[in-house]
């Protein structure tokens, strides 16, 4: 039997996040499928499964993205079709923060502000901390039925939150919540 491939998946996909994503998976080694890329993602489930196998390296980062589209959209709708492949394993989520009032809210275990800085509370599409504990609002991760727990983690929008997360500075949040799944997951030892 083919072992799973270790995933983590994160809910955006536009040009920023592709930026900031391809860096961060540079700096940590990891492979960077930027195949379901857009805003929203349609590629076909079945592709982007083949070419989650086909890589070199674990774990593979894969984007989805929804374009704010209410209810379940077709980011969402993939990213469960791929969550619950038997060749998958989800080691973890980055939930991406949204900017309306219209999103669905996404419970998350932990997020990691434009600061860097670890928290309990949400925090906006800006990075910024909110009042709620452990929810965001964006694309519901909720209604994926992934039997392994995967950690999920919120945070502002990838490449962006006022330029905290720009690529050209190291995509650092994006970064640190990418390194926190691989930490928690044991696939990397945490920094000394």
């Amino acid at each position: 039997m083919t072992a799973r491939k270790k995933v983590i998946f994160i809910t955006d996909g536009d040009d920023s996040a592709v930026n900031a994503v391809k860096v961060a998976a540079d700096t940590l080694q990891c492979y960077f499928l930027s195949l379901s890329k857009g805003n929203p993602s349609f590629v076909k489930t079945e592709v982007l499964i083949k070419k989650i196998m086909e890589a070199p390296l674990e774990p593979v980062i894969i984007l989805f993205d929804d374009a704010g589209f209410p209810g379940t959209g077709p980011g969402e709708k993939r990213m469960k079709e791929v969550a619950n492949s038997p060749f998958i394993y989800v080691l973890g989520i980055i939930a991406v923060a949204a900017h309306s009032d219209t999103n669905d809210w996404t419970n998350v275990d932990i997020c990691v502000d434009r600061f860097g800085e670890i928290t309990e509370y949400g925090v906006d599409k800006a990075g910024i901390k909110e009042t709620v504990v452990k929810r965001i609002r964006g694309d519901t991760v909720d209604l994926l039925n992934v039997h392994d727990e995967p950690i999920i983690i919120g945070i502002g929008d990838v490449g962006k939150m006022g330029g905290f997360d720009d690529f050209e500075v190291g995509a650092p949040i994006t970064k640190k919540a990418i390194q926190i799944i691989m930490e928690r997951s044991g696939l990397r030892e945490p920094p000394r």
